[in-house]
């Protein structure tokens, strides 16, 4: 690859460090975009100690501590780690998932999911949105990163879609309702088990009481709801009820949209 190809160094940092002393790291020399729209700094120095940024500055103003490790970054562009709003990191570069679905569940937790999440972090990207996926496995994935037992991206997780039913061999990873108490019995299990976010897919498939309740639901929790939008119906459905962002509009799949008003 050519030597000036865009790298995110930042991402090396979010490697846990001992509560016993600082560690102190110097990046050197690259060029530094920080993220703000001003002029990239050139010649760069970043001191981190720990888990922190100190300072910033040139190699002609920045002083560089006699203990610390020095990381070249000559030749590179040096960011703020990038956010991707939405993966699922049990899905890893397959394109057949009748097969896949039935195949690899067993793998998702020690091999799949943790090789997803250090992919993100090797492609600059530090923090993500896990938007379905089986649920202990994402909770366990999500917390061995976060205790920096394994390397990848943060990620916020929502364990599995709610939906109206889920899809055959998918249970695992998507959760279906059945009337308004049972939503909300889904949401605060959700909740328990220590999600970050409620994904929703299919809510038009929902009577309008069971969104809401999903809905009404994670708000009383302090958790945002990810809603689908596939479909107009859909759209609709998340709009009248309060879903806090959609996923996928303009999605190639997914069935042209209305030219005229339609809201």
């Amino acid at each position: 690859m050519h030597k000036a190809l865009l790298v995110t160094v930042l991402l090396l940092f979010t490697i846990s460090t001992s509560s016993q002393e600082k560690n102190i790291k110097a990046l050197v020399g690259g060029t530094l975009i920080d993220g703000f729209g001003s002029t990239p700094i050139q010649n760069s120095v970043i001191i981190i100690e720990g888990e922190k940024i100190k300072t910033i500055g040139t190699v002609e103003t920045i002083e560089i501590p006699a203990n610390a490790e020095v990381i070249s970054t000559e030749g590179m562009t040096v960011l703020p780690g990038l956010w991707d709003m939405h993966v699922h990191t049990m899905i890893n570069g397959h394109s057949d998932y009748a097969y896949w679905d039935k195949t690899y569940p067993p793998l998702f937790k020690d091999v799949i999911m943790p090789a997803s999440a250090n992919q993100l972090l090797m492609a600059g990207v530090t923090s993500a949105r896990d938007l379905g996926g089986p649920l202990e496995e994402s909770i366990a994935v999500r917390d061995a990163i976060n205790n920096g037992d394994i390397p990848g991206a943060t990620l916020y997780v929502s364990g599995p879609f709610i939906q109206k039913k889920p899809y055959p061999g998918t249970e695992d990873f998507r959760w279906g309702v059945n009337g308004v108490d049972d939503a909300r019995k889904k949401v605060r299990k959700l909740a328990k088990a220590g999600v970050d976010v409620i994904k929703v897919v299919d809510q038009d498939k929902m009577t309008g009481a069971e969104f809401k309740a999903v809905v009404d639901e994670a708000h009383a929790l302090n958790l945002k709801i990810v809603a689908h939008s596939h479909r107009p119906e859909e759209i609709r459905m998340g709009l009248k009820y309060g879903a806090d962002c959609f996923e996928h509009t303009g999605l190639s799949s997914a069935p042209r949209y209305p030219d005229i008003s339609w809201i």
